[in-house]
């Protein structure tokens, strides 16, 4: 096992040292196709991890809060008064609070400026076994035309689950990531100023029911489901507890039945603290908006001969004024002037014998100049030809 990391590593170090010459938008797409083409002449093993790794127990889940808040102190970057739920909101906290806000006059609801505050949602993720008093982090975001959160505080705001009740309350500073500045017609933006985050900045106040008591298996569900893992996670948790206790259901739930009396938390510890052999599914990765692939050491390519080239039609269309010589009977006329412009980029041939490996194909792309798009092109006929064996996932 250890020579074989120190091969994996000796043949990434090879791999990036060959990438050094990449330029342009080749780099970034070359040095994660190299990574990958550094495992690829490895011979293709089960991969050890632990269970709490690699699957999760049913049933001790996070859960997802929201909620509705207002954030106040800004320096007028808040909501407009064309915004109309913020003013809504902070009439109806002003009444909780006693103060009565006219409905007619100059000073009626109305009239309301509401630039120094923001109308936010806020969300949190409330983890398992959360007692109250336990603090979670939050994010909020505007909800209205606010152009920045910076120096804003968010007032008291219940978070609420699924099921409608509260389960914790959210106050507190905001902290940006990012910044807005204005002045004189000129701005200037850095990340997004319209949201923020508040670590530890929502109280639990009401626990999630679940008493590991009560549970008579325990259900172990793989993130990648494989029937090939699911039966070796059920064997390697039998000799882990020195009986037959756990079967594979299917290709993602093994259980595990529980003795009475058994405290389950040390049953749990001593399940996710087991080694299982992991057999990941090859994949290809292909980002098609940023240009990004990224190919799985275990991908293994068939022999496959791939003809690549390109017609680029360019059609350049310039406007000009047609100006009449003096003393003529002539008009000033707009003439527009088109040109096409065509090239035919030669063939390129790319041969992949019996045995390739990722870092073969590689190799060729970078000799025939290929470009990100070009190589997401190649990747979708070599799959469709059957010379890719992967999974081929489009983000």
């Amino acid at each position: 096992m250890r020579d074989t990391r120190a091969m994996r590593d000796t043949r990434v170090r090879t791999a990036e040292g060959q990438l050094g010459t990449s330029i342009g938008a080749w780099v970034a797409l070359a040095v994660a196709l190299a990574l990958a083409a550094a495992m690829a002449h490895a011979e293709t093993a089960p991969q050890l991890a632990r269970i709490k790794d690699v699957a999760t127990i049913e049933g001790i889940r996070d859960n997802q809060l929201v909620g509705y808040g207002l954030v106040v102190g800004l320096r007028g970057t808040g909501d407009s008064s064309q915004t109309v739920f913020p003013a809504q909101t902070l009439i109806s906290t002003l009444e909780r609070m006693g103060i009565t806000v006219p409905q007619t006059g100059s000073n009626s609801a109305s009239n309301m400026q509401v630039k120094n505050m923001a109308a936010v949602f806020v969300v949190a993720t409330l983890p398992p076994f959360s007692r109250p008093g336990y603090k979670v982090d939050i994010t909020a975001s505007s909800a209205g035309d606010a152009r920045s959160l910076e120096g804003g505080i968010l007032l008291m705001t219940p978070l609420y689950g699924p099921d409608g009740q509260i389960y914790a309350q959210a106050q507190g500073a905001l902290v940006l990531g990012g910044y807005m500045a204005a002045s004189g017609g000129n701005t200037r933006q850095l990340n997004h100023p319209t949201v923020a985050r508040i670590p530890g900045g929502a109280l639990v106040e009401r626990p999630v029911p679940f008493d590991l008591k009560q549970m008579h298996t325990v259900s172990v569900v793989l993130n990648d489901a494989d029937f090939h893992t699911a039966e070796r996670m059920a064997a390697a948790i039998d000799r882990a507890l020195g009986k037959e206790r756990a079967h594979a259901i299917d290709s993602r739930r093994v259980e595990i039945a529980a003795t009475p009396d058994e405290d389950m938390a040390a049953l749990l510890d001593r399940v996710e603290a087991v080694e299982v052999e992991v057999y990941p599914r090859a994949r290809v990765i292909v980002n098609e908006r940023t240009g990004t692939v990224v190919i799985g050491g275990t991908v293994r390519l068939q022999p496959v001969s791939i003809l690549h080239g390109g017609l680029s039609v360019n059609v350049i269309t310039e406007t000009k004024v047609s100006q009449p010589n003096a003393y003529s009977s002539g008009t000033t006329q707009v003439v527009q002037q088109t040109t096409v412009q065509t090239q035919d980029k030669p063939v390129n041939r790319i041969d992949l014998k019996e045995g390739a490996t990722v870092e073969d194909l590689v190799q060729e792309l970078q000799r025939t100049g290929a470009g990100a798009r070009d190589v997401i092109s190649i990747l979708q006929a070599m799959k469709e030809a059957g010379a890719l064996e992967a999974d081929l996932e489009v983000l």
